[in-house]
């Protein structure tokens, strides 16, 4: 017996462990690290890097609620949700990611906070009903349209908090280290920092040193979540976790039990000292079915056998509290908190009214209403997008849009060719385009900004809409007072350099000037064309005036609004 329970201890280990590596693979594999240039084929990252994300059952109910469909990858949920009905909370303790970091981290607890303190702590507190509650309020929400789940969903809090924030910093510390190592006079010296820097590459430094608004408070957040562990074991996956809400909910009529026998206990209370979820399995009190995490802690460590775990339909009567222990009134209360808090949300500036003009969503984004029903914040997007493009909002789109994505074209600009934002989004709020679709003409991509200088096009007055025409996140425009041709009669062909567009956006016009000296010469000023110009943002990304860019994108024009519109096109012929 002794054998056995210590070989389902070290499976469960092994579990944890690997799951946890797949899920740090795939994170890091979330990056394009090669060029769009010169490439014939549309780009598509050769591992599943959304597996975590779309086997979520969170985020499939939540959007399923909210949209009244499932989107098609994440029929994936049913691989976790299916076996929870039958073996109870399983992925809680042998498989999520995050929970194996509370799990790491909550038996780094001090000496002093051992023994009778840490025992009386994993008993079960009416405390760890909160995460039923949040659940309640998350799911009602999600039915009037607005899927906040994503916000404590444990698999896209890990996935934004690590690339967002932890991920970049440890990139960041990598390549300090690797700089001062090859300062060492010592050609074996170099070497080894050839070698490190080749395995730091392949595993969890990236191609590119990112940097992402909001990264320090990402990253102090999921720090300050992994110290509670410190304090109570679990603490957010026995009072805050919604997903572990939803699986406790399913496992109410899971086969398996804890058979408890009390003519064997010796009252030691072992079996307390590593349980993760407090979910009572000494003899005597009943065991709370939906907090169990199946780690099979308690089972390893009873001396005296007196607990065993059984799977079958025949339960020990008046042993077991099958159901969770949530109050009828609570519950009731956060389904109408949630009900109040979209309407509240959407009362404010910032959805329909006074939106902010520099929300500007990826290429293939849904239009805002139905956008807010399907992204979950995970921020797979802002992580593959190969040019540091994609930020999490904070209020330009309102509290509701929190953490969302949006382009922020003075930190990079939204590749033409790149279309993998699309293929990322687990959820569809970021509809997969072809390269085709994206640039406005199927068969032919447009130039990259690297291809376009130098190109000298002509520009001629075809309006891409007749072919269909590129999808738009917004237009640019220049702020005349600071763009150098028009405001100091310098020669300035920056943004026009870059258009990537093709033909260019962006054209020069000569305009006979006098300068302050009073001599007249010719200089030529860029113009923008509204119709051509896509908003990719590249033109304000490369313009020289670095402290408040001459040229500059809005979301105006977005192919993805019917409103959000400047531009009248007359309606096509019958």
């Amino acid at each position: 017996m002794p054998h056995s329970r210590s070989a389902w201890s070290a499976a469960r280990r092994v579990s944890q462990i690997v799951c946890l590596a797949a899920f740090a693979f795939l994170l890091v594999r979330s990056e394009f690290s090669g060029s769009f240039r010169g490439l014939s084929g549309q780009v598509r990252l050769p591992w599943p890097v959304s597996a975590f994300l779309e086997a979520d059952p969170l985020a499939a109910i939540s959007t399923a609620i909210s949209t009244h469909m499932l989107y098609r990858t994440m029929w994936w949920s049913l691989v976790i949700l299916v076996p929870t009905f039958v073996l109870g909370r399983l992925f809680c303790g042998w498989v999520c990611p995050l929970g194996t970091l509370h799990h790491f981290f909550s038996s780094l607890r001090s000496e002093k906070k051992r023994g009778k303190a840490l025992i009386e702590s994993n008993r079960y507190k009416a405390w760890q009903a909160s995460k039923y509650y949040i659940l309640a309020a998350l799911l009602v929400s999600a039915a009037f349209g607005s899927v906040l789940s994503g916000l404590l969903d444990p698999i896209p809090l890990l996935v934004r908090s690590l690339a967002l924030s932890i991920l970049p910093g440890v990139n960041y510390a990598a390549g300090s280290v690797l700089d001062a190592w090859y300062q060492v006079p010592s050609r074996p010296v170099r070497l080894g920092a050839d070698v490190a820097q080749a395995i730091l590459q392949h595993t969890v430094a990236g191609f590119r040193q990112p940097h992402f608004r909001q990264a320090f408070f990402l990253g102090t957040l999921l720090v300050g979540l992994l110290a509670l562990n410190l304090r109570v074991t679990r603490f957010w996956c026995r009072a805050l976790c919604p997903l572990g809400a939803l699986l406790g909910l399913a496992s109410r009529w899971s086969l398996v039990h804890l058979r408890k026998d009390p003519s064997q206990c010796d009252t030691c209370n072992k079996c307390l000292l590593h349980c993760q979820g407090g979910d009572d399995p000494i003899p005597g009190p009943k065991w709370r079915k939906a907090e169990c995490h199946v780690c099979l802690n308690c089972v390893a460590d009873c001396p005296t056998g007196a607990i065993a775990f059984g799977v079958g339909r025949v339960r020990p009567a008046g042993t077991t509290i099958e159901a969770p222990d949530a109050g009828r009134r609570k519950l009731l209360a956060s389904a109408a908190a949630g009900a109040a808090l979209v309407p509240l949300l959407r009362s404010s500036t910032g959805f329909a009214v006074d939106f902010d003009s520099r929300l500007i969503r990826p290429p293939g984004a849904l239009d805002e209403r139905h956008f807010l029903e399907r992204c979950i914040r995970c921020g797979e997007c802002m992580k593959v997008c190969p040019n540091n493009a994609l930020h999490p909002t904070f209020a330009e789109g309102g509290l509701e849009a929190i953490w969302t994505p949006v382009l922020v074209p003075r930190v990079g600009y939204c590749e033409p060719n790149c279309v993998l934002c699309g293929q990322v989004c687990p959820t569809g709020a970021i509809w997969e385009i072809t390269e085709a679709e994206k640039v406005g003409r199927p068969g032919q991509a447009a130039a990259t900004p690297d291809e376009a200088r130098g190109q000298g096009e002509v520009a001629t007055t075809r309006n891409p809409q007749d072919a269909g025409g590129p999808i738009k996140i917004g237009t640019a425009f220049y702020d005349l007072g600071r763009c150098l041709p028009w405001a100091m009669a310098s020669d300035c062909i920056v943004c026009e350099e870059w258009c990537p567009t093709s033909p260019k956006a962006i054209v020069l016009l000569n305009a006979d000037v006098t300068d302050a000296e009073g001599r007249t010469r010719t200089v030529r000023r860029p113009q923008i064309d509204p119709v051509r110009c896509t908003g990719c943002g590249a033109c304000e990304y490369a313009c020289p005036v670095k402290d408040r860019p001459a040229v500059y994108v809005t979301s105006v024009g977005e192919s993805r609004s019917r409103t959000n519109q400047f531009i009248l096109s007359a309606a096509p012929k019958r």
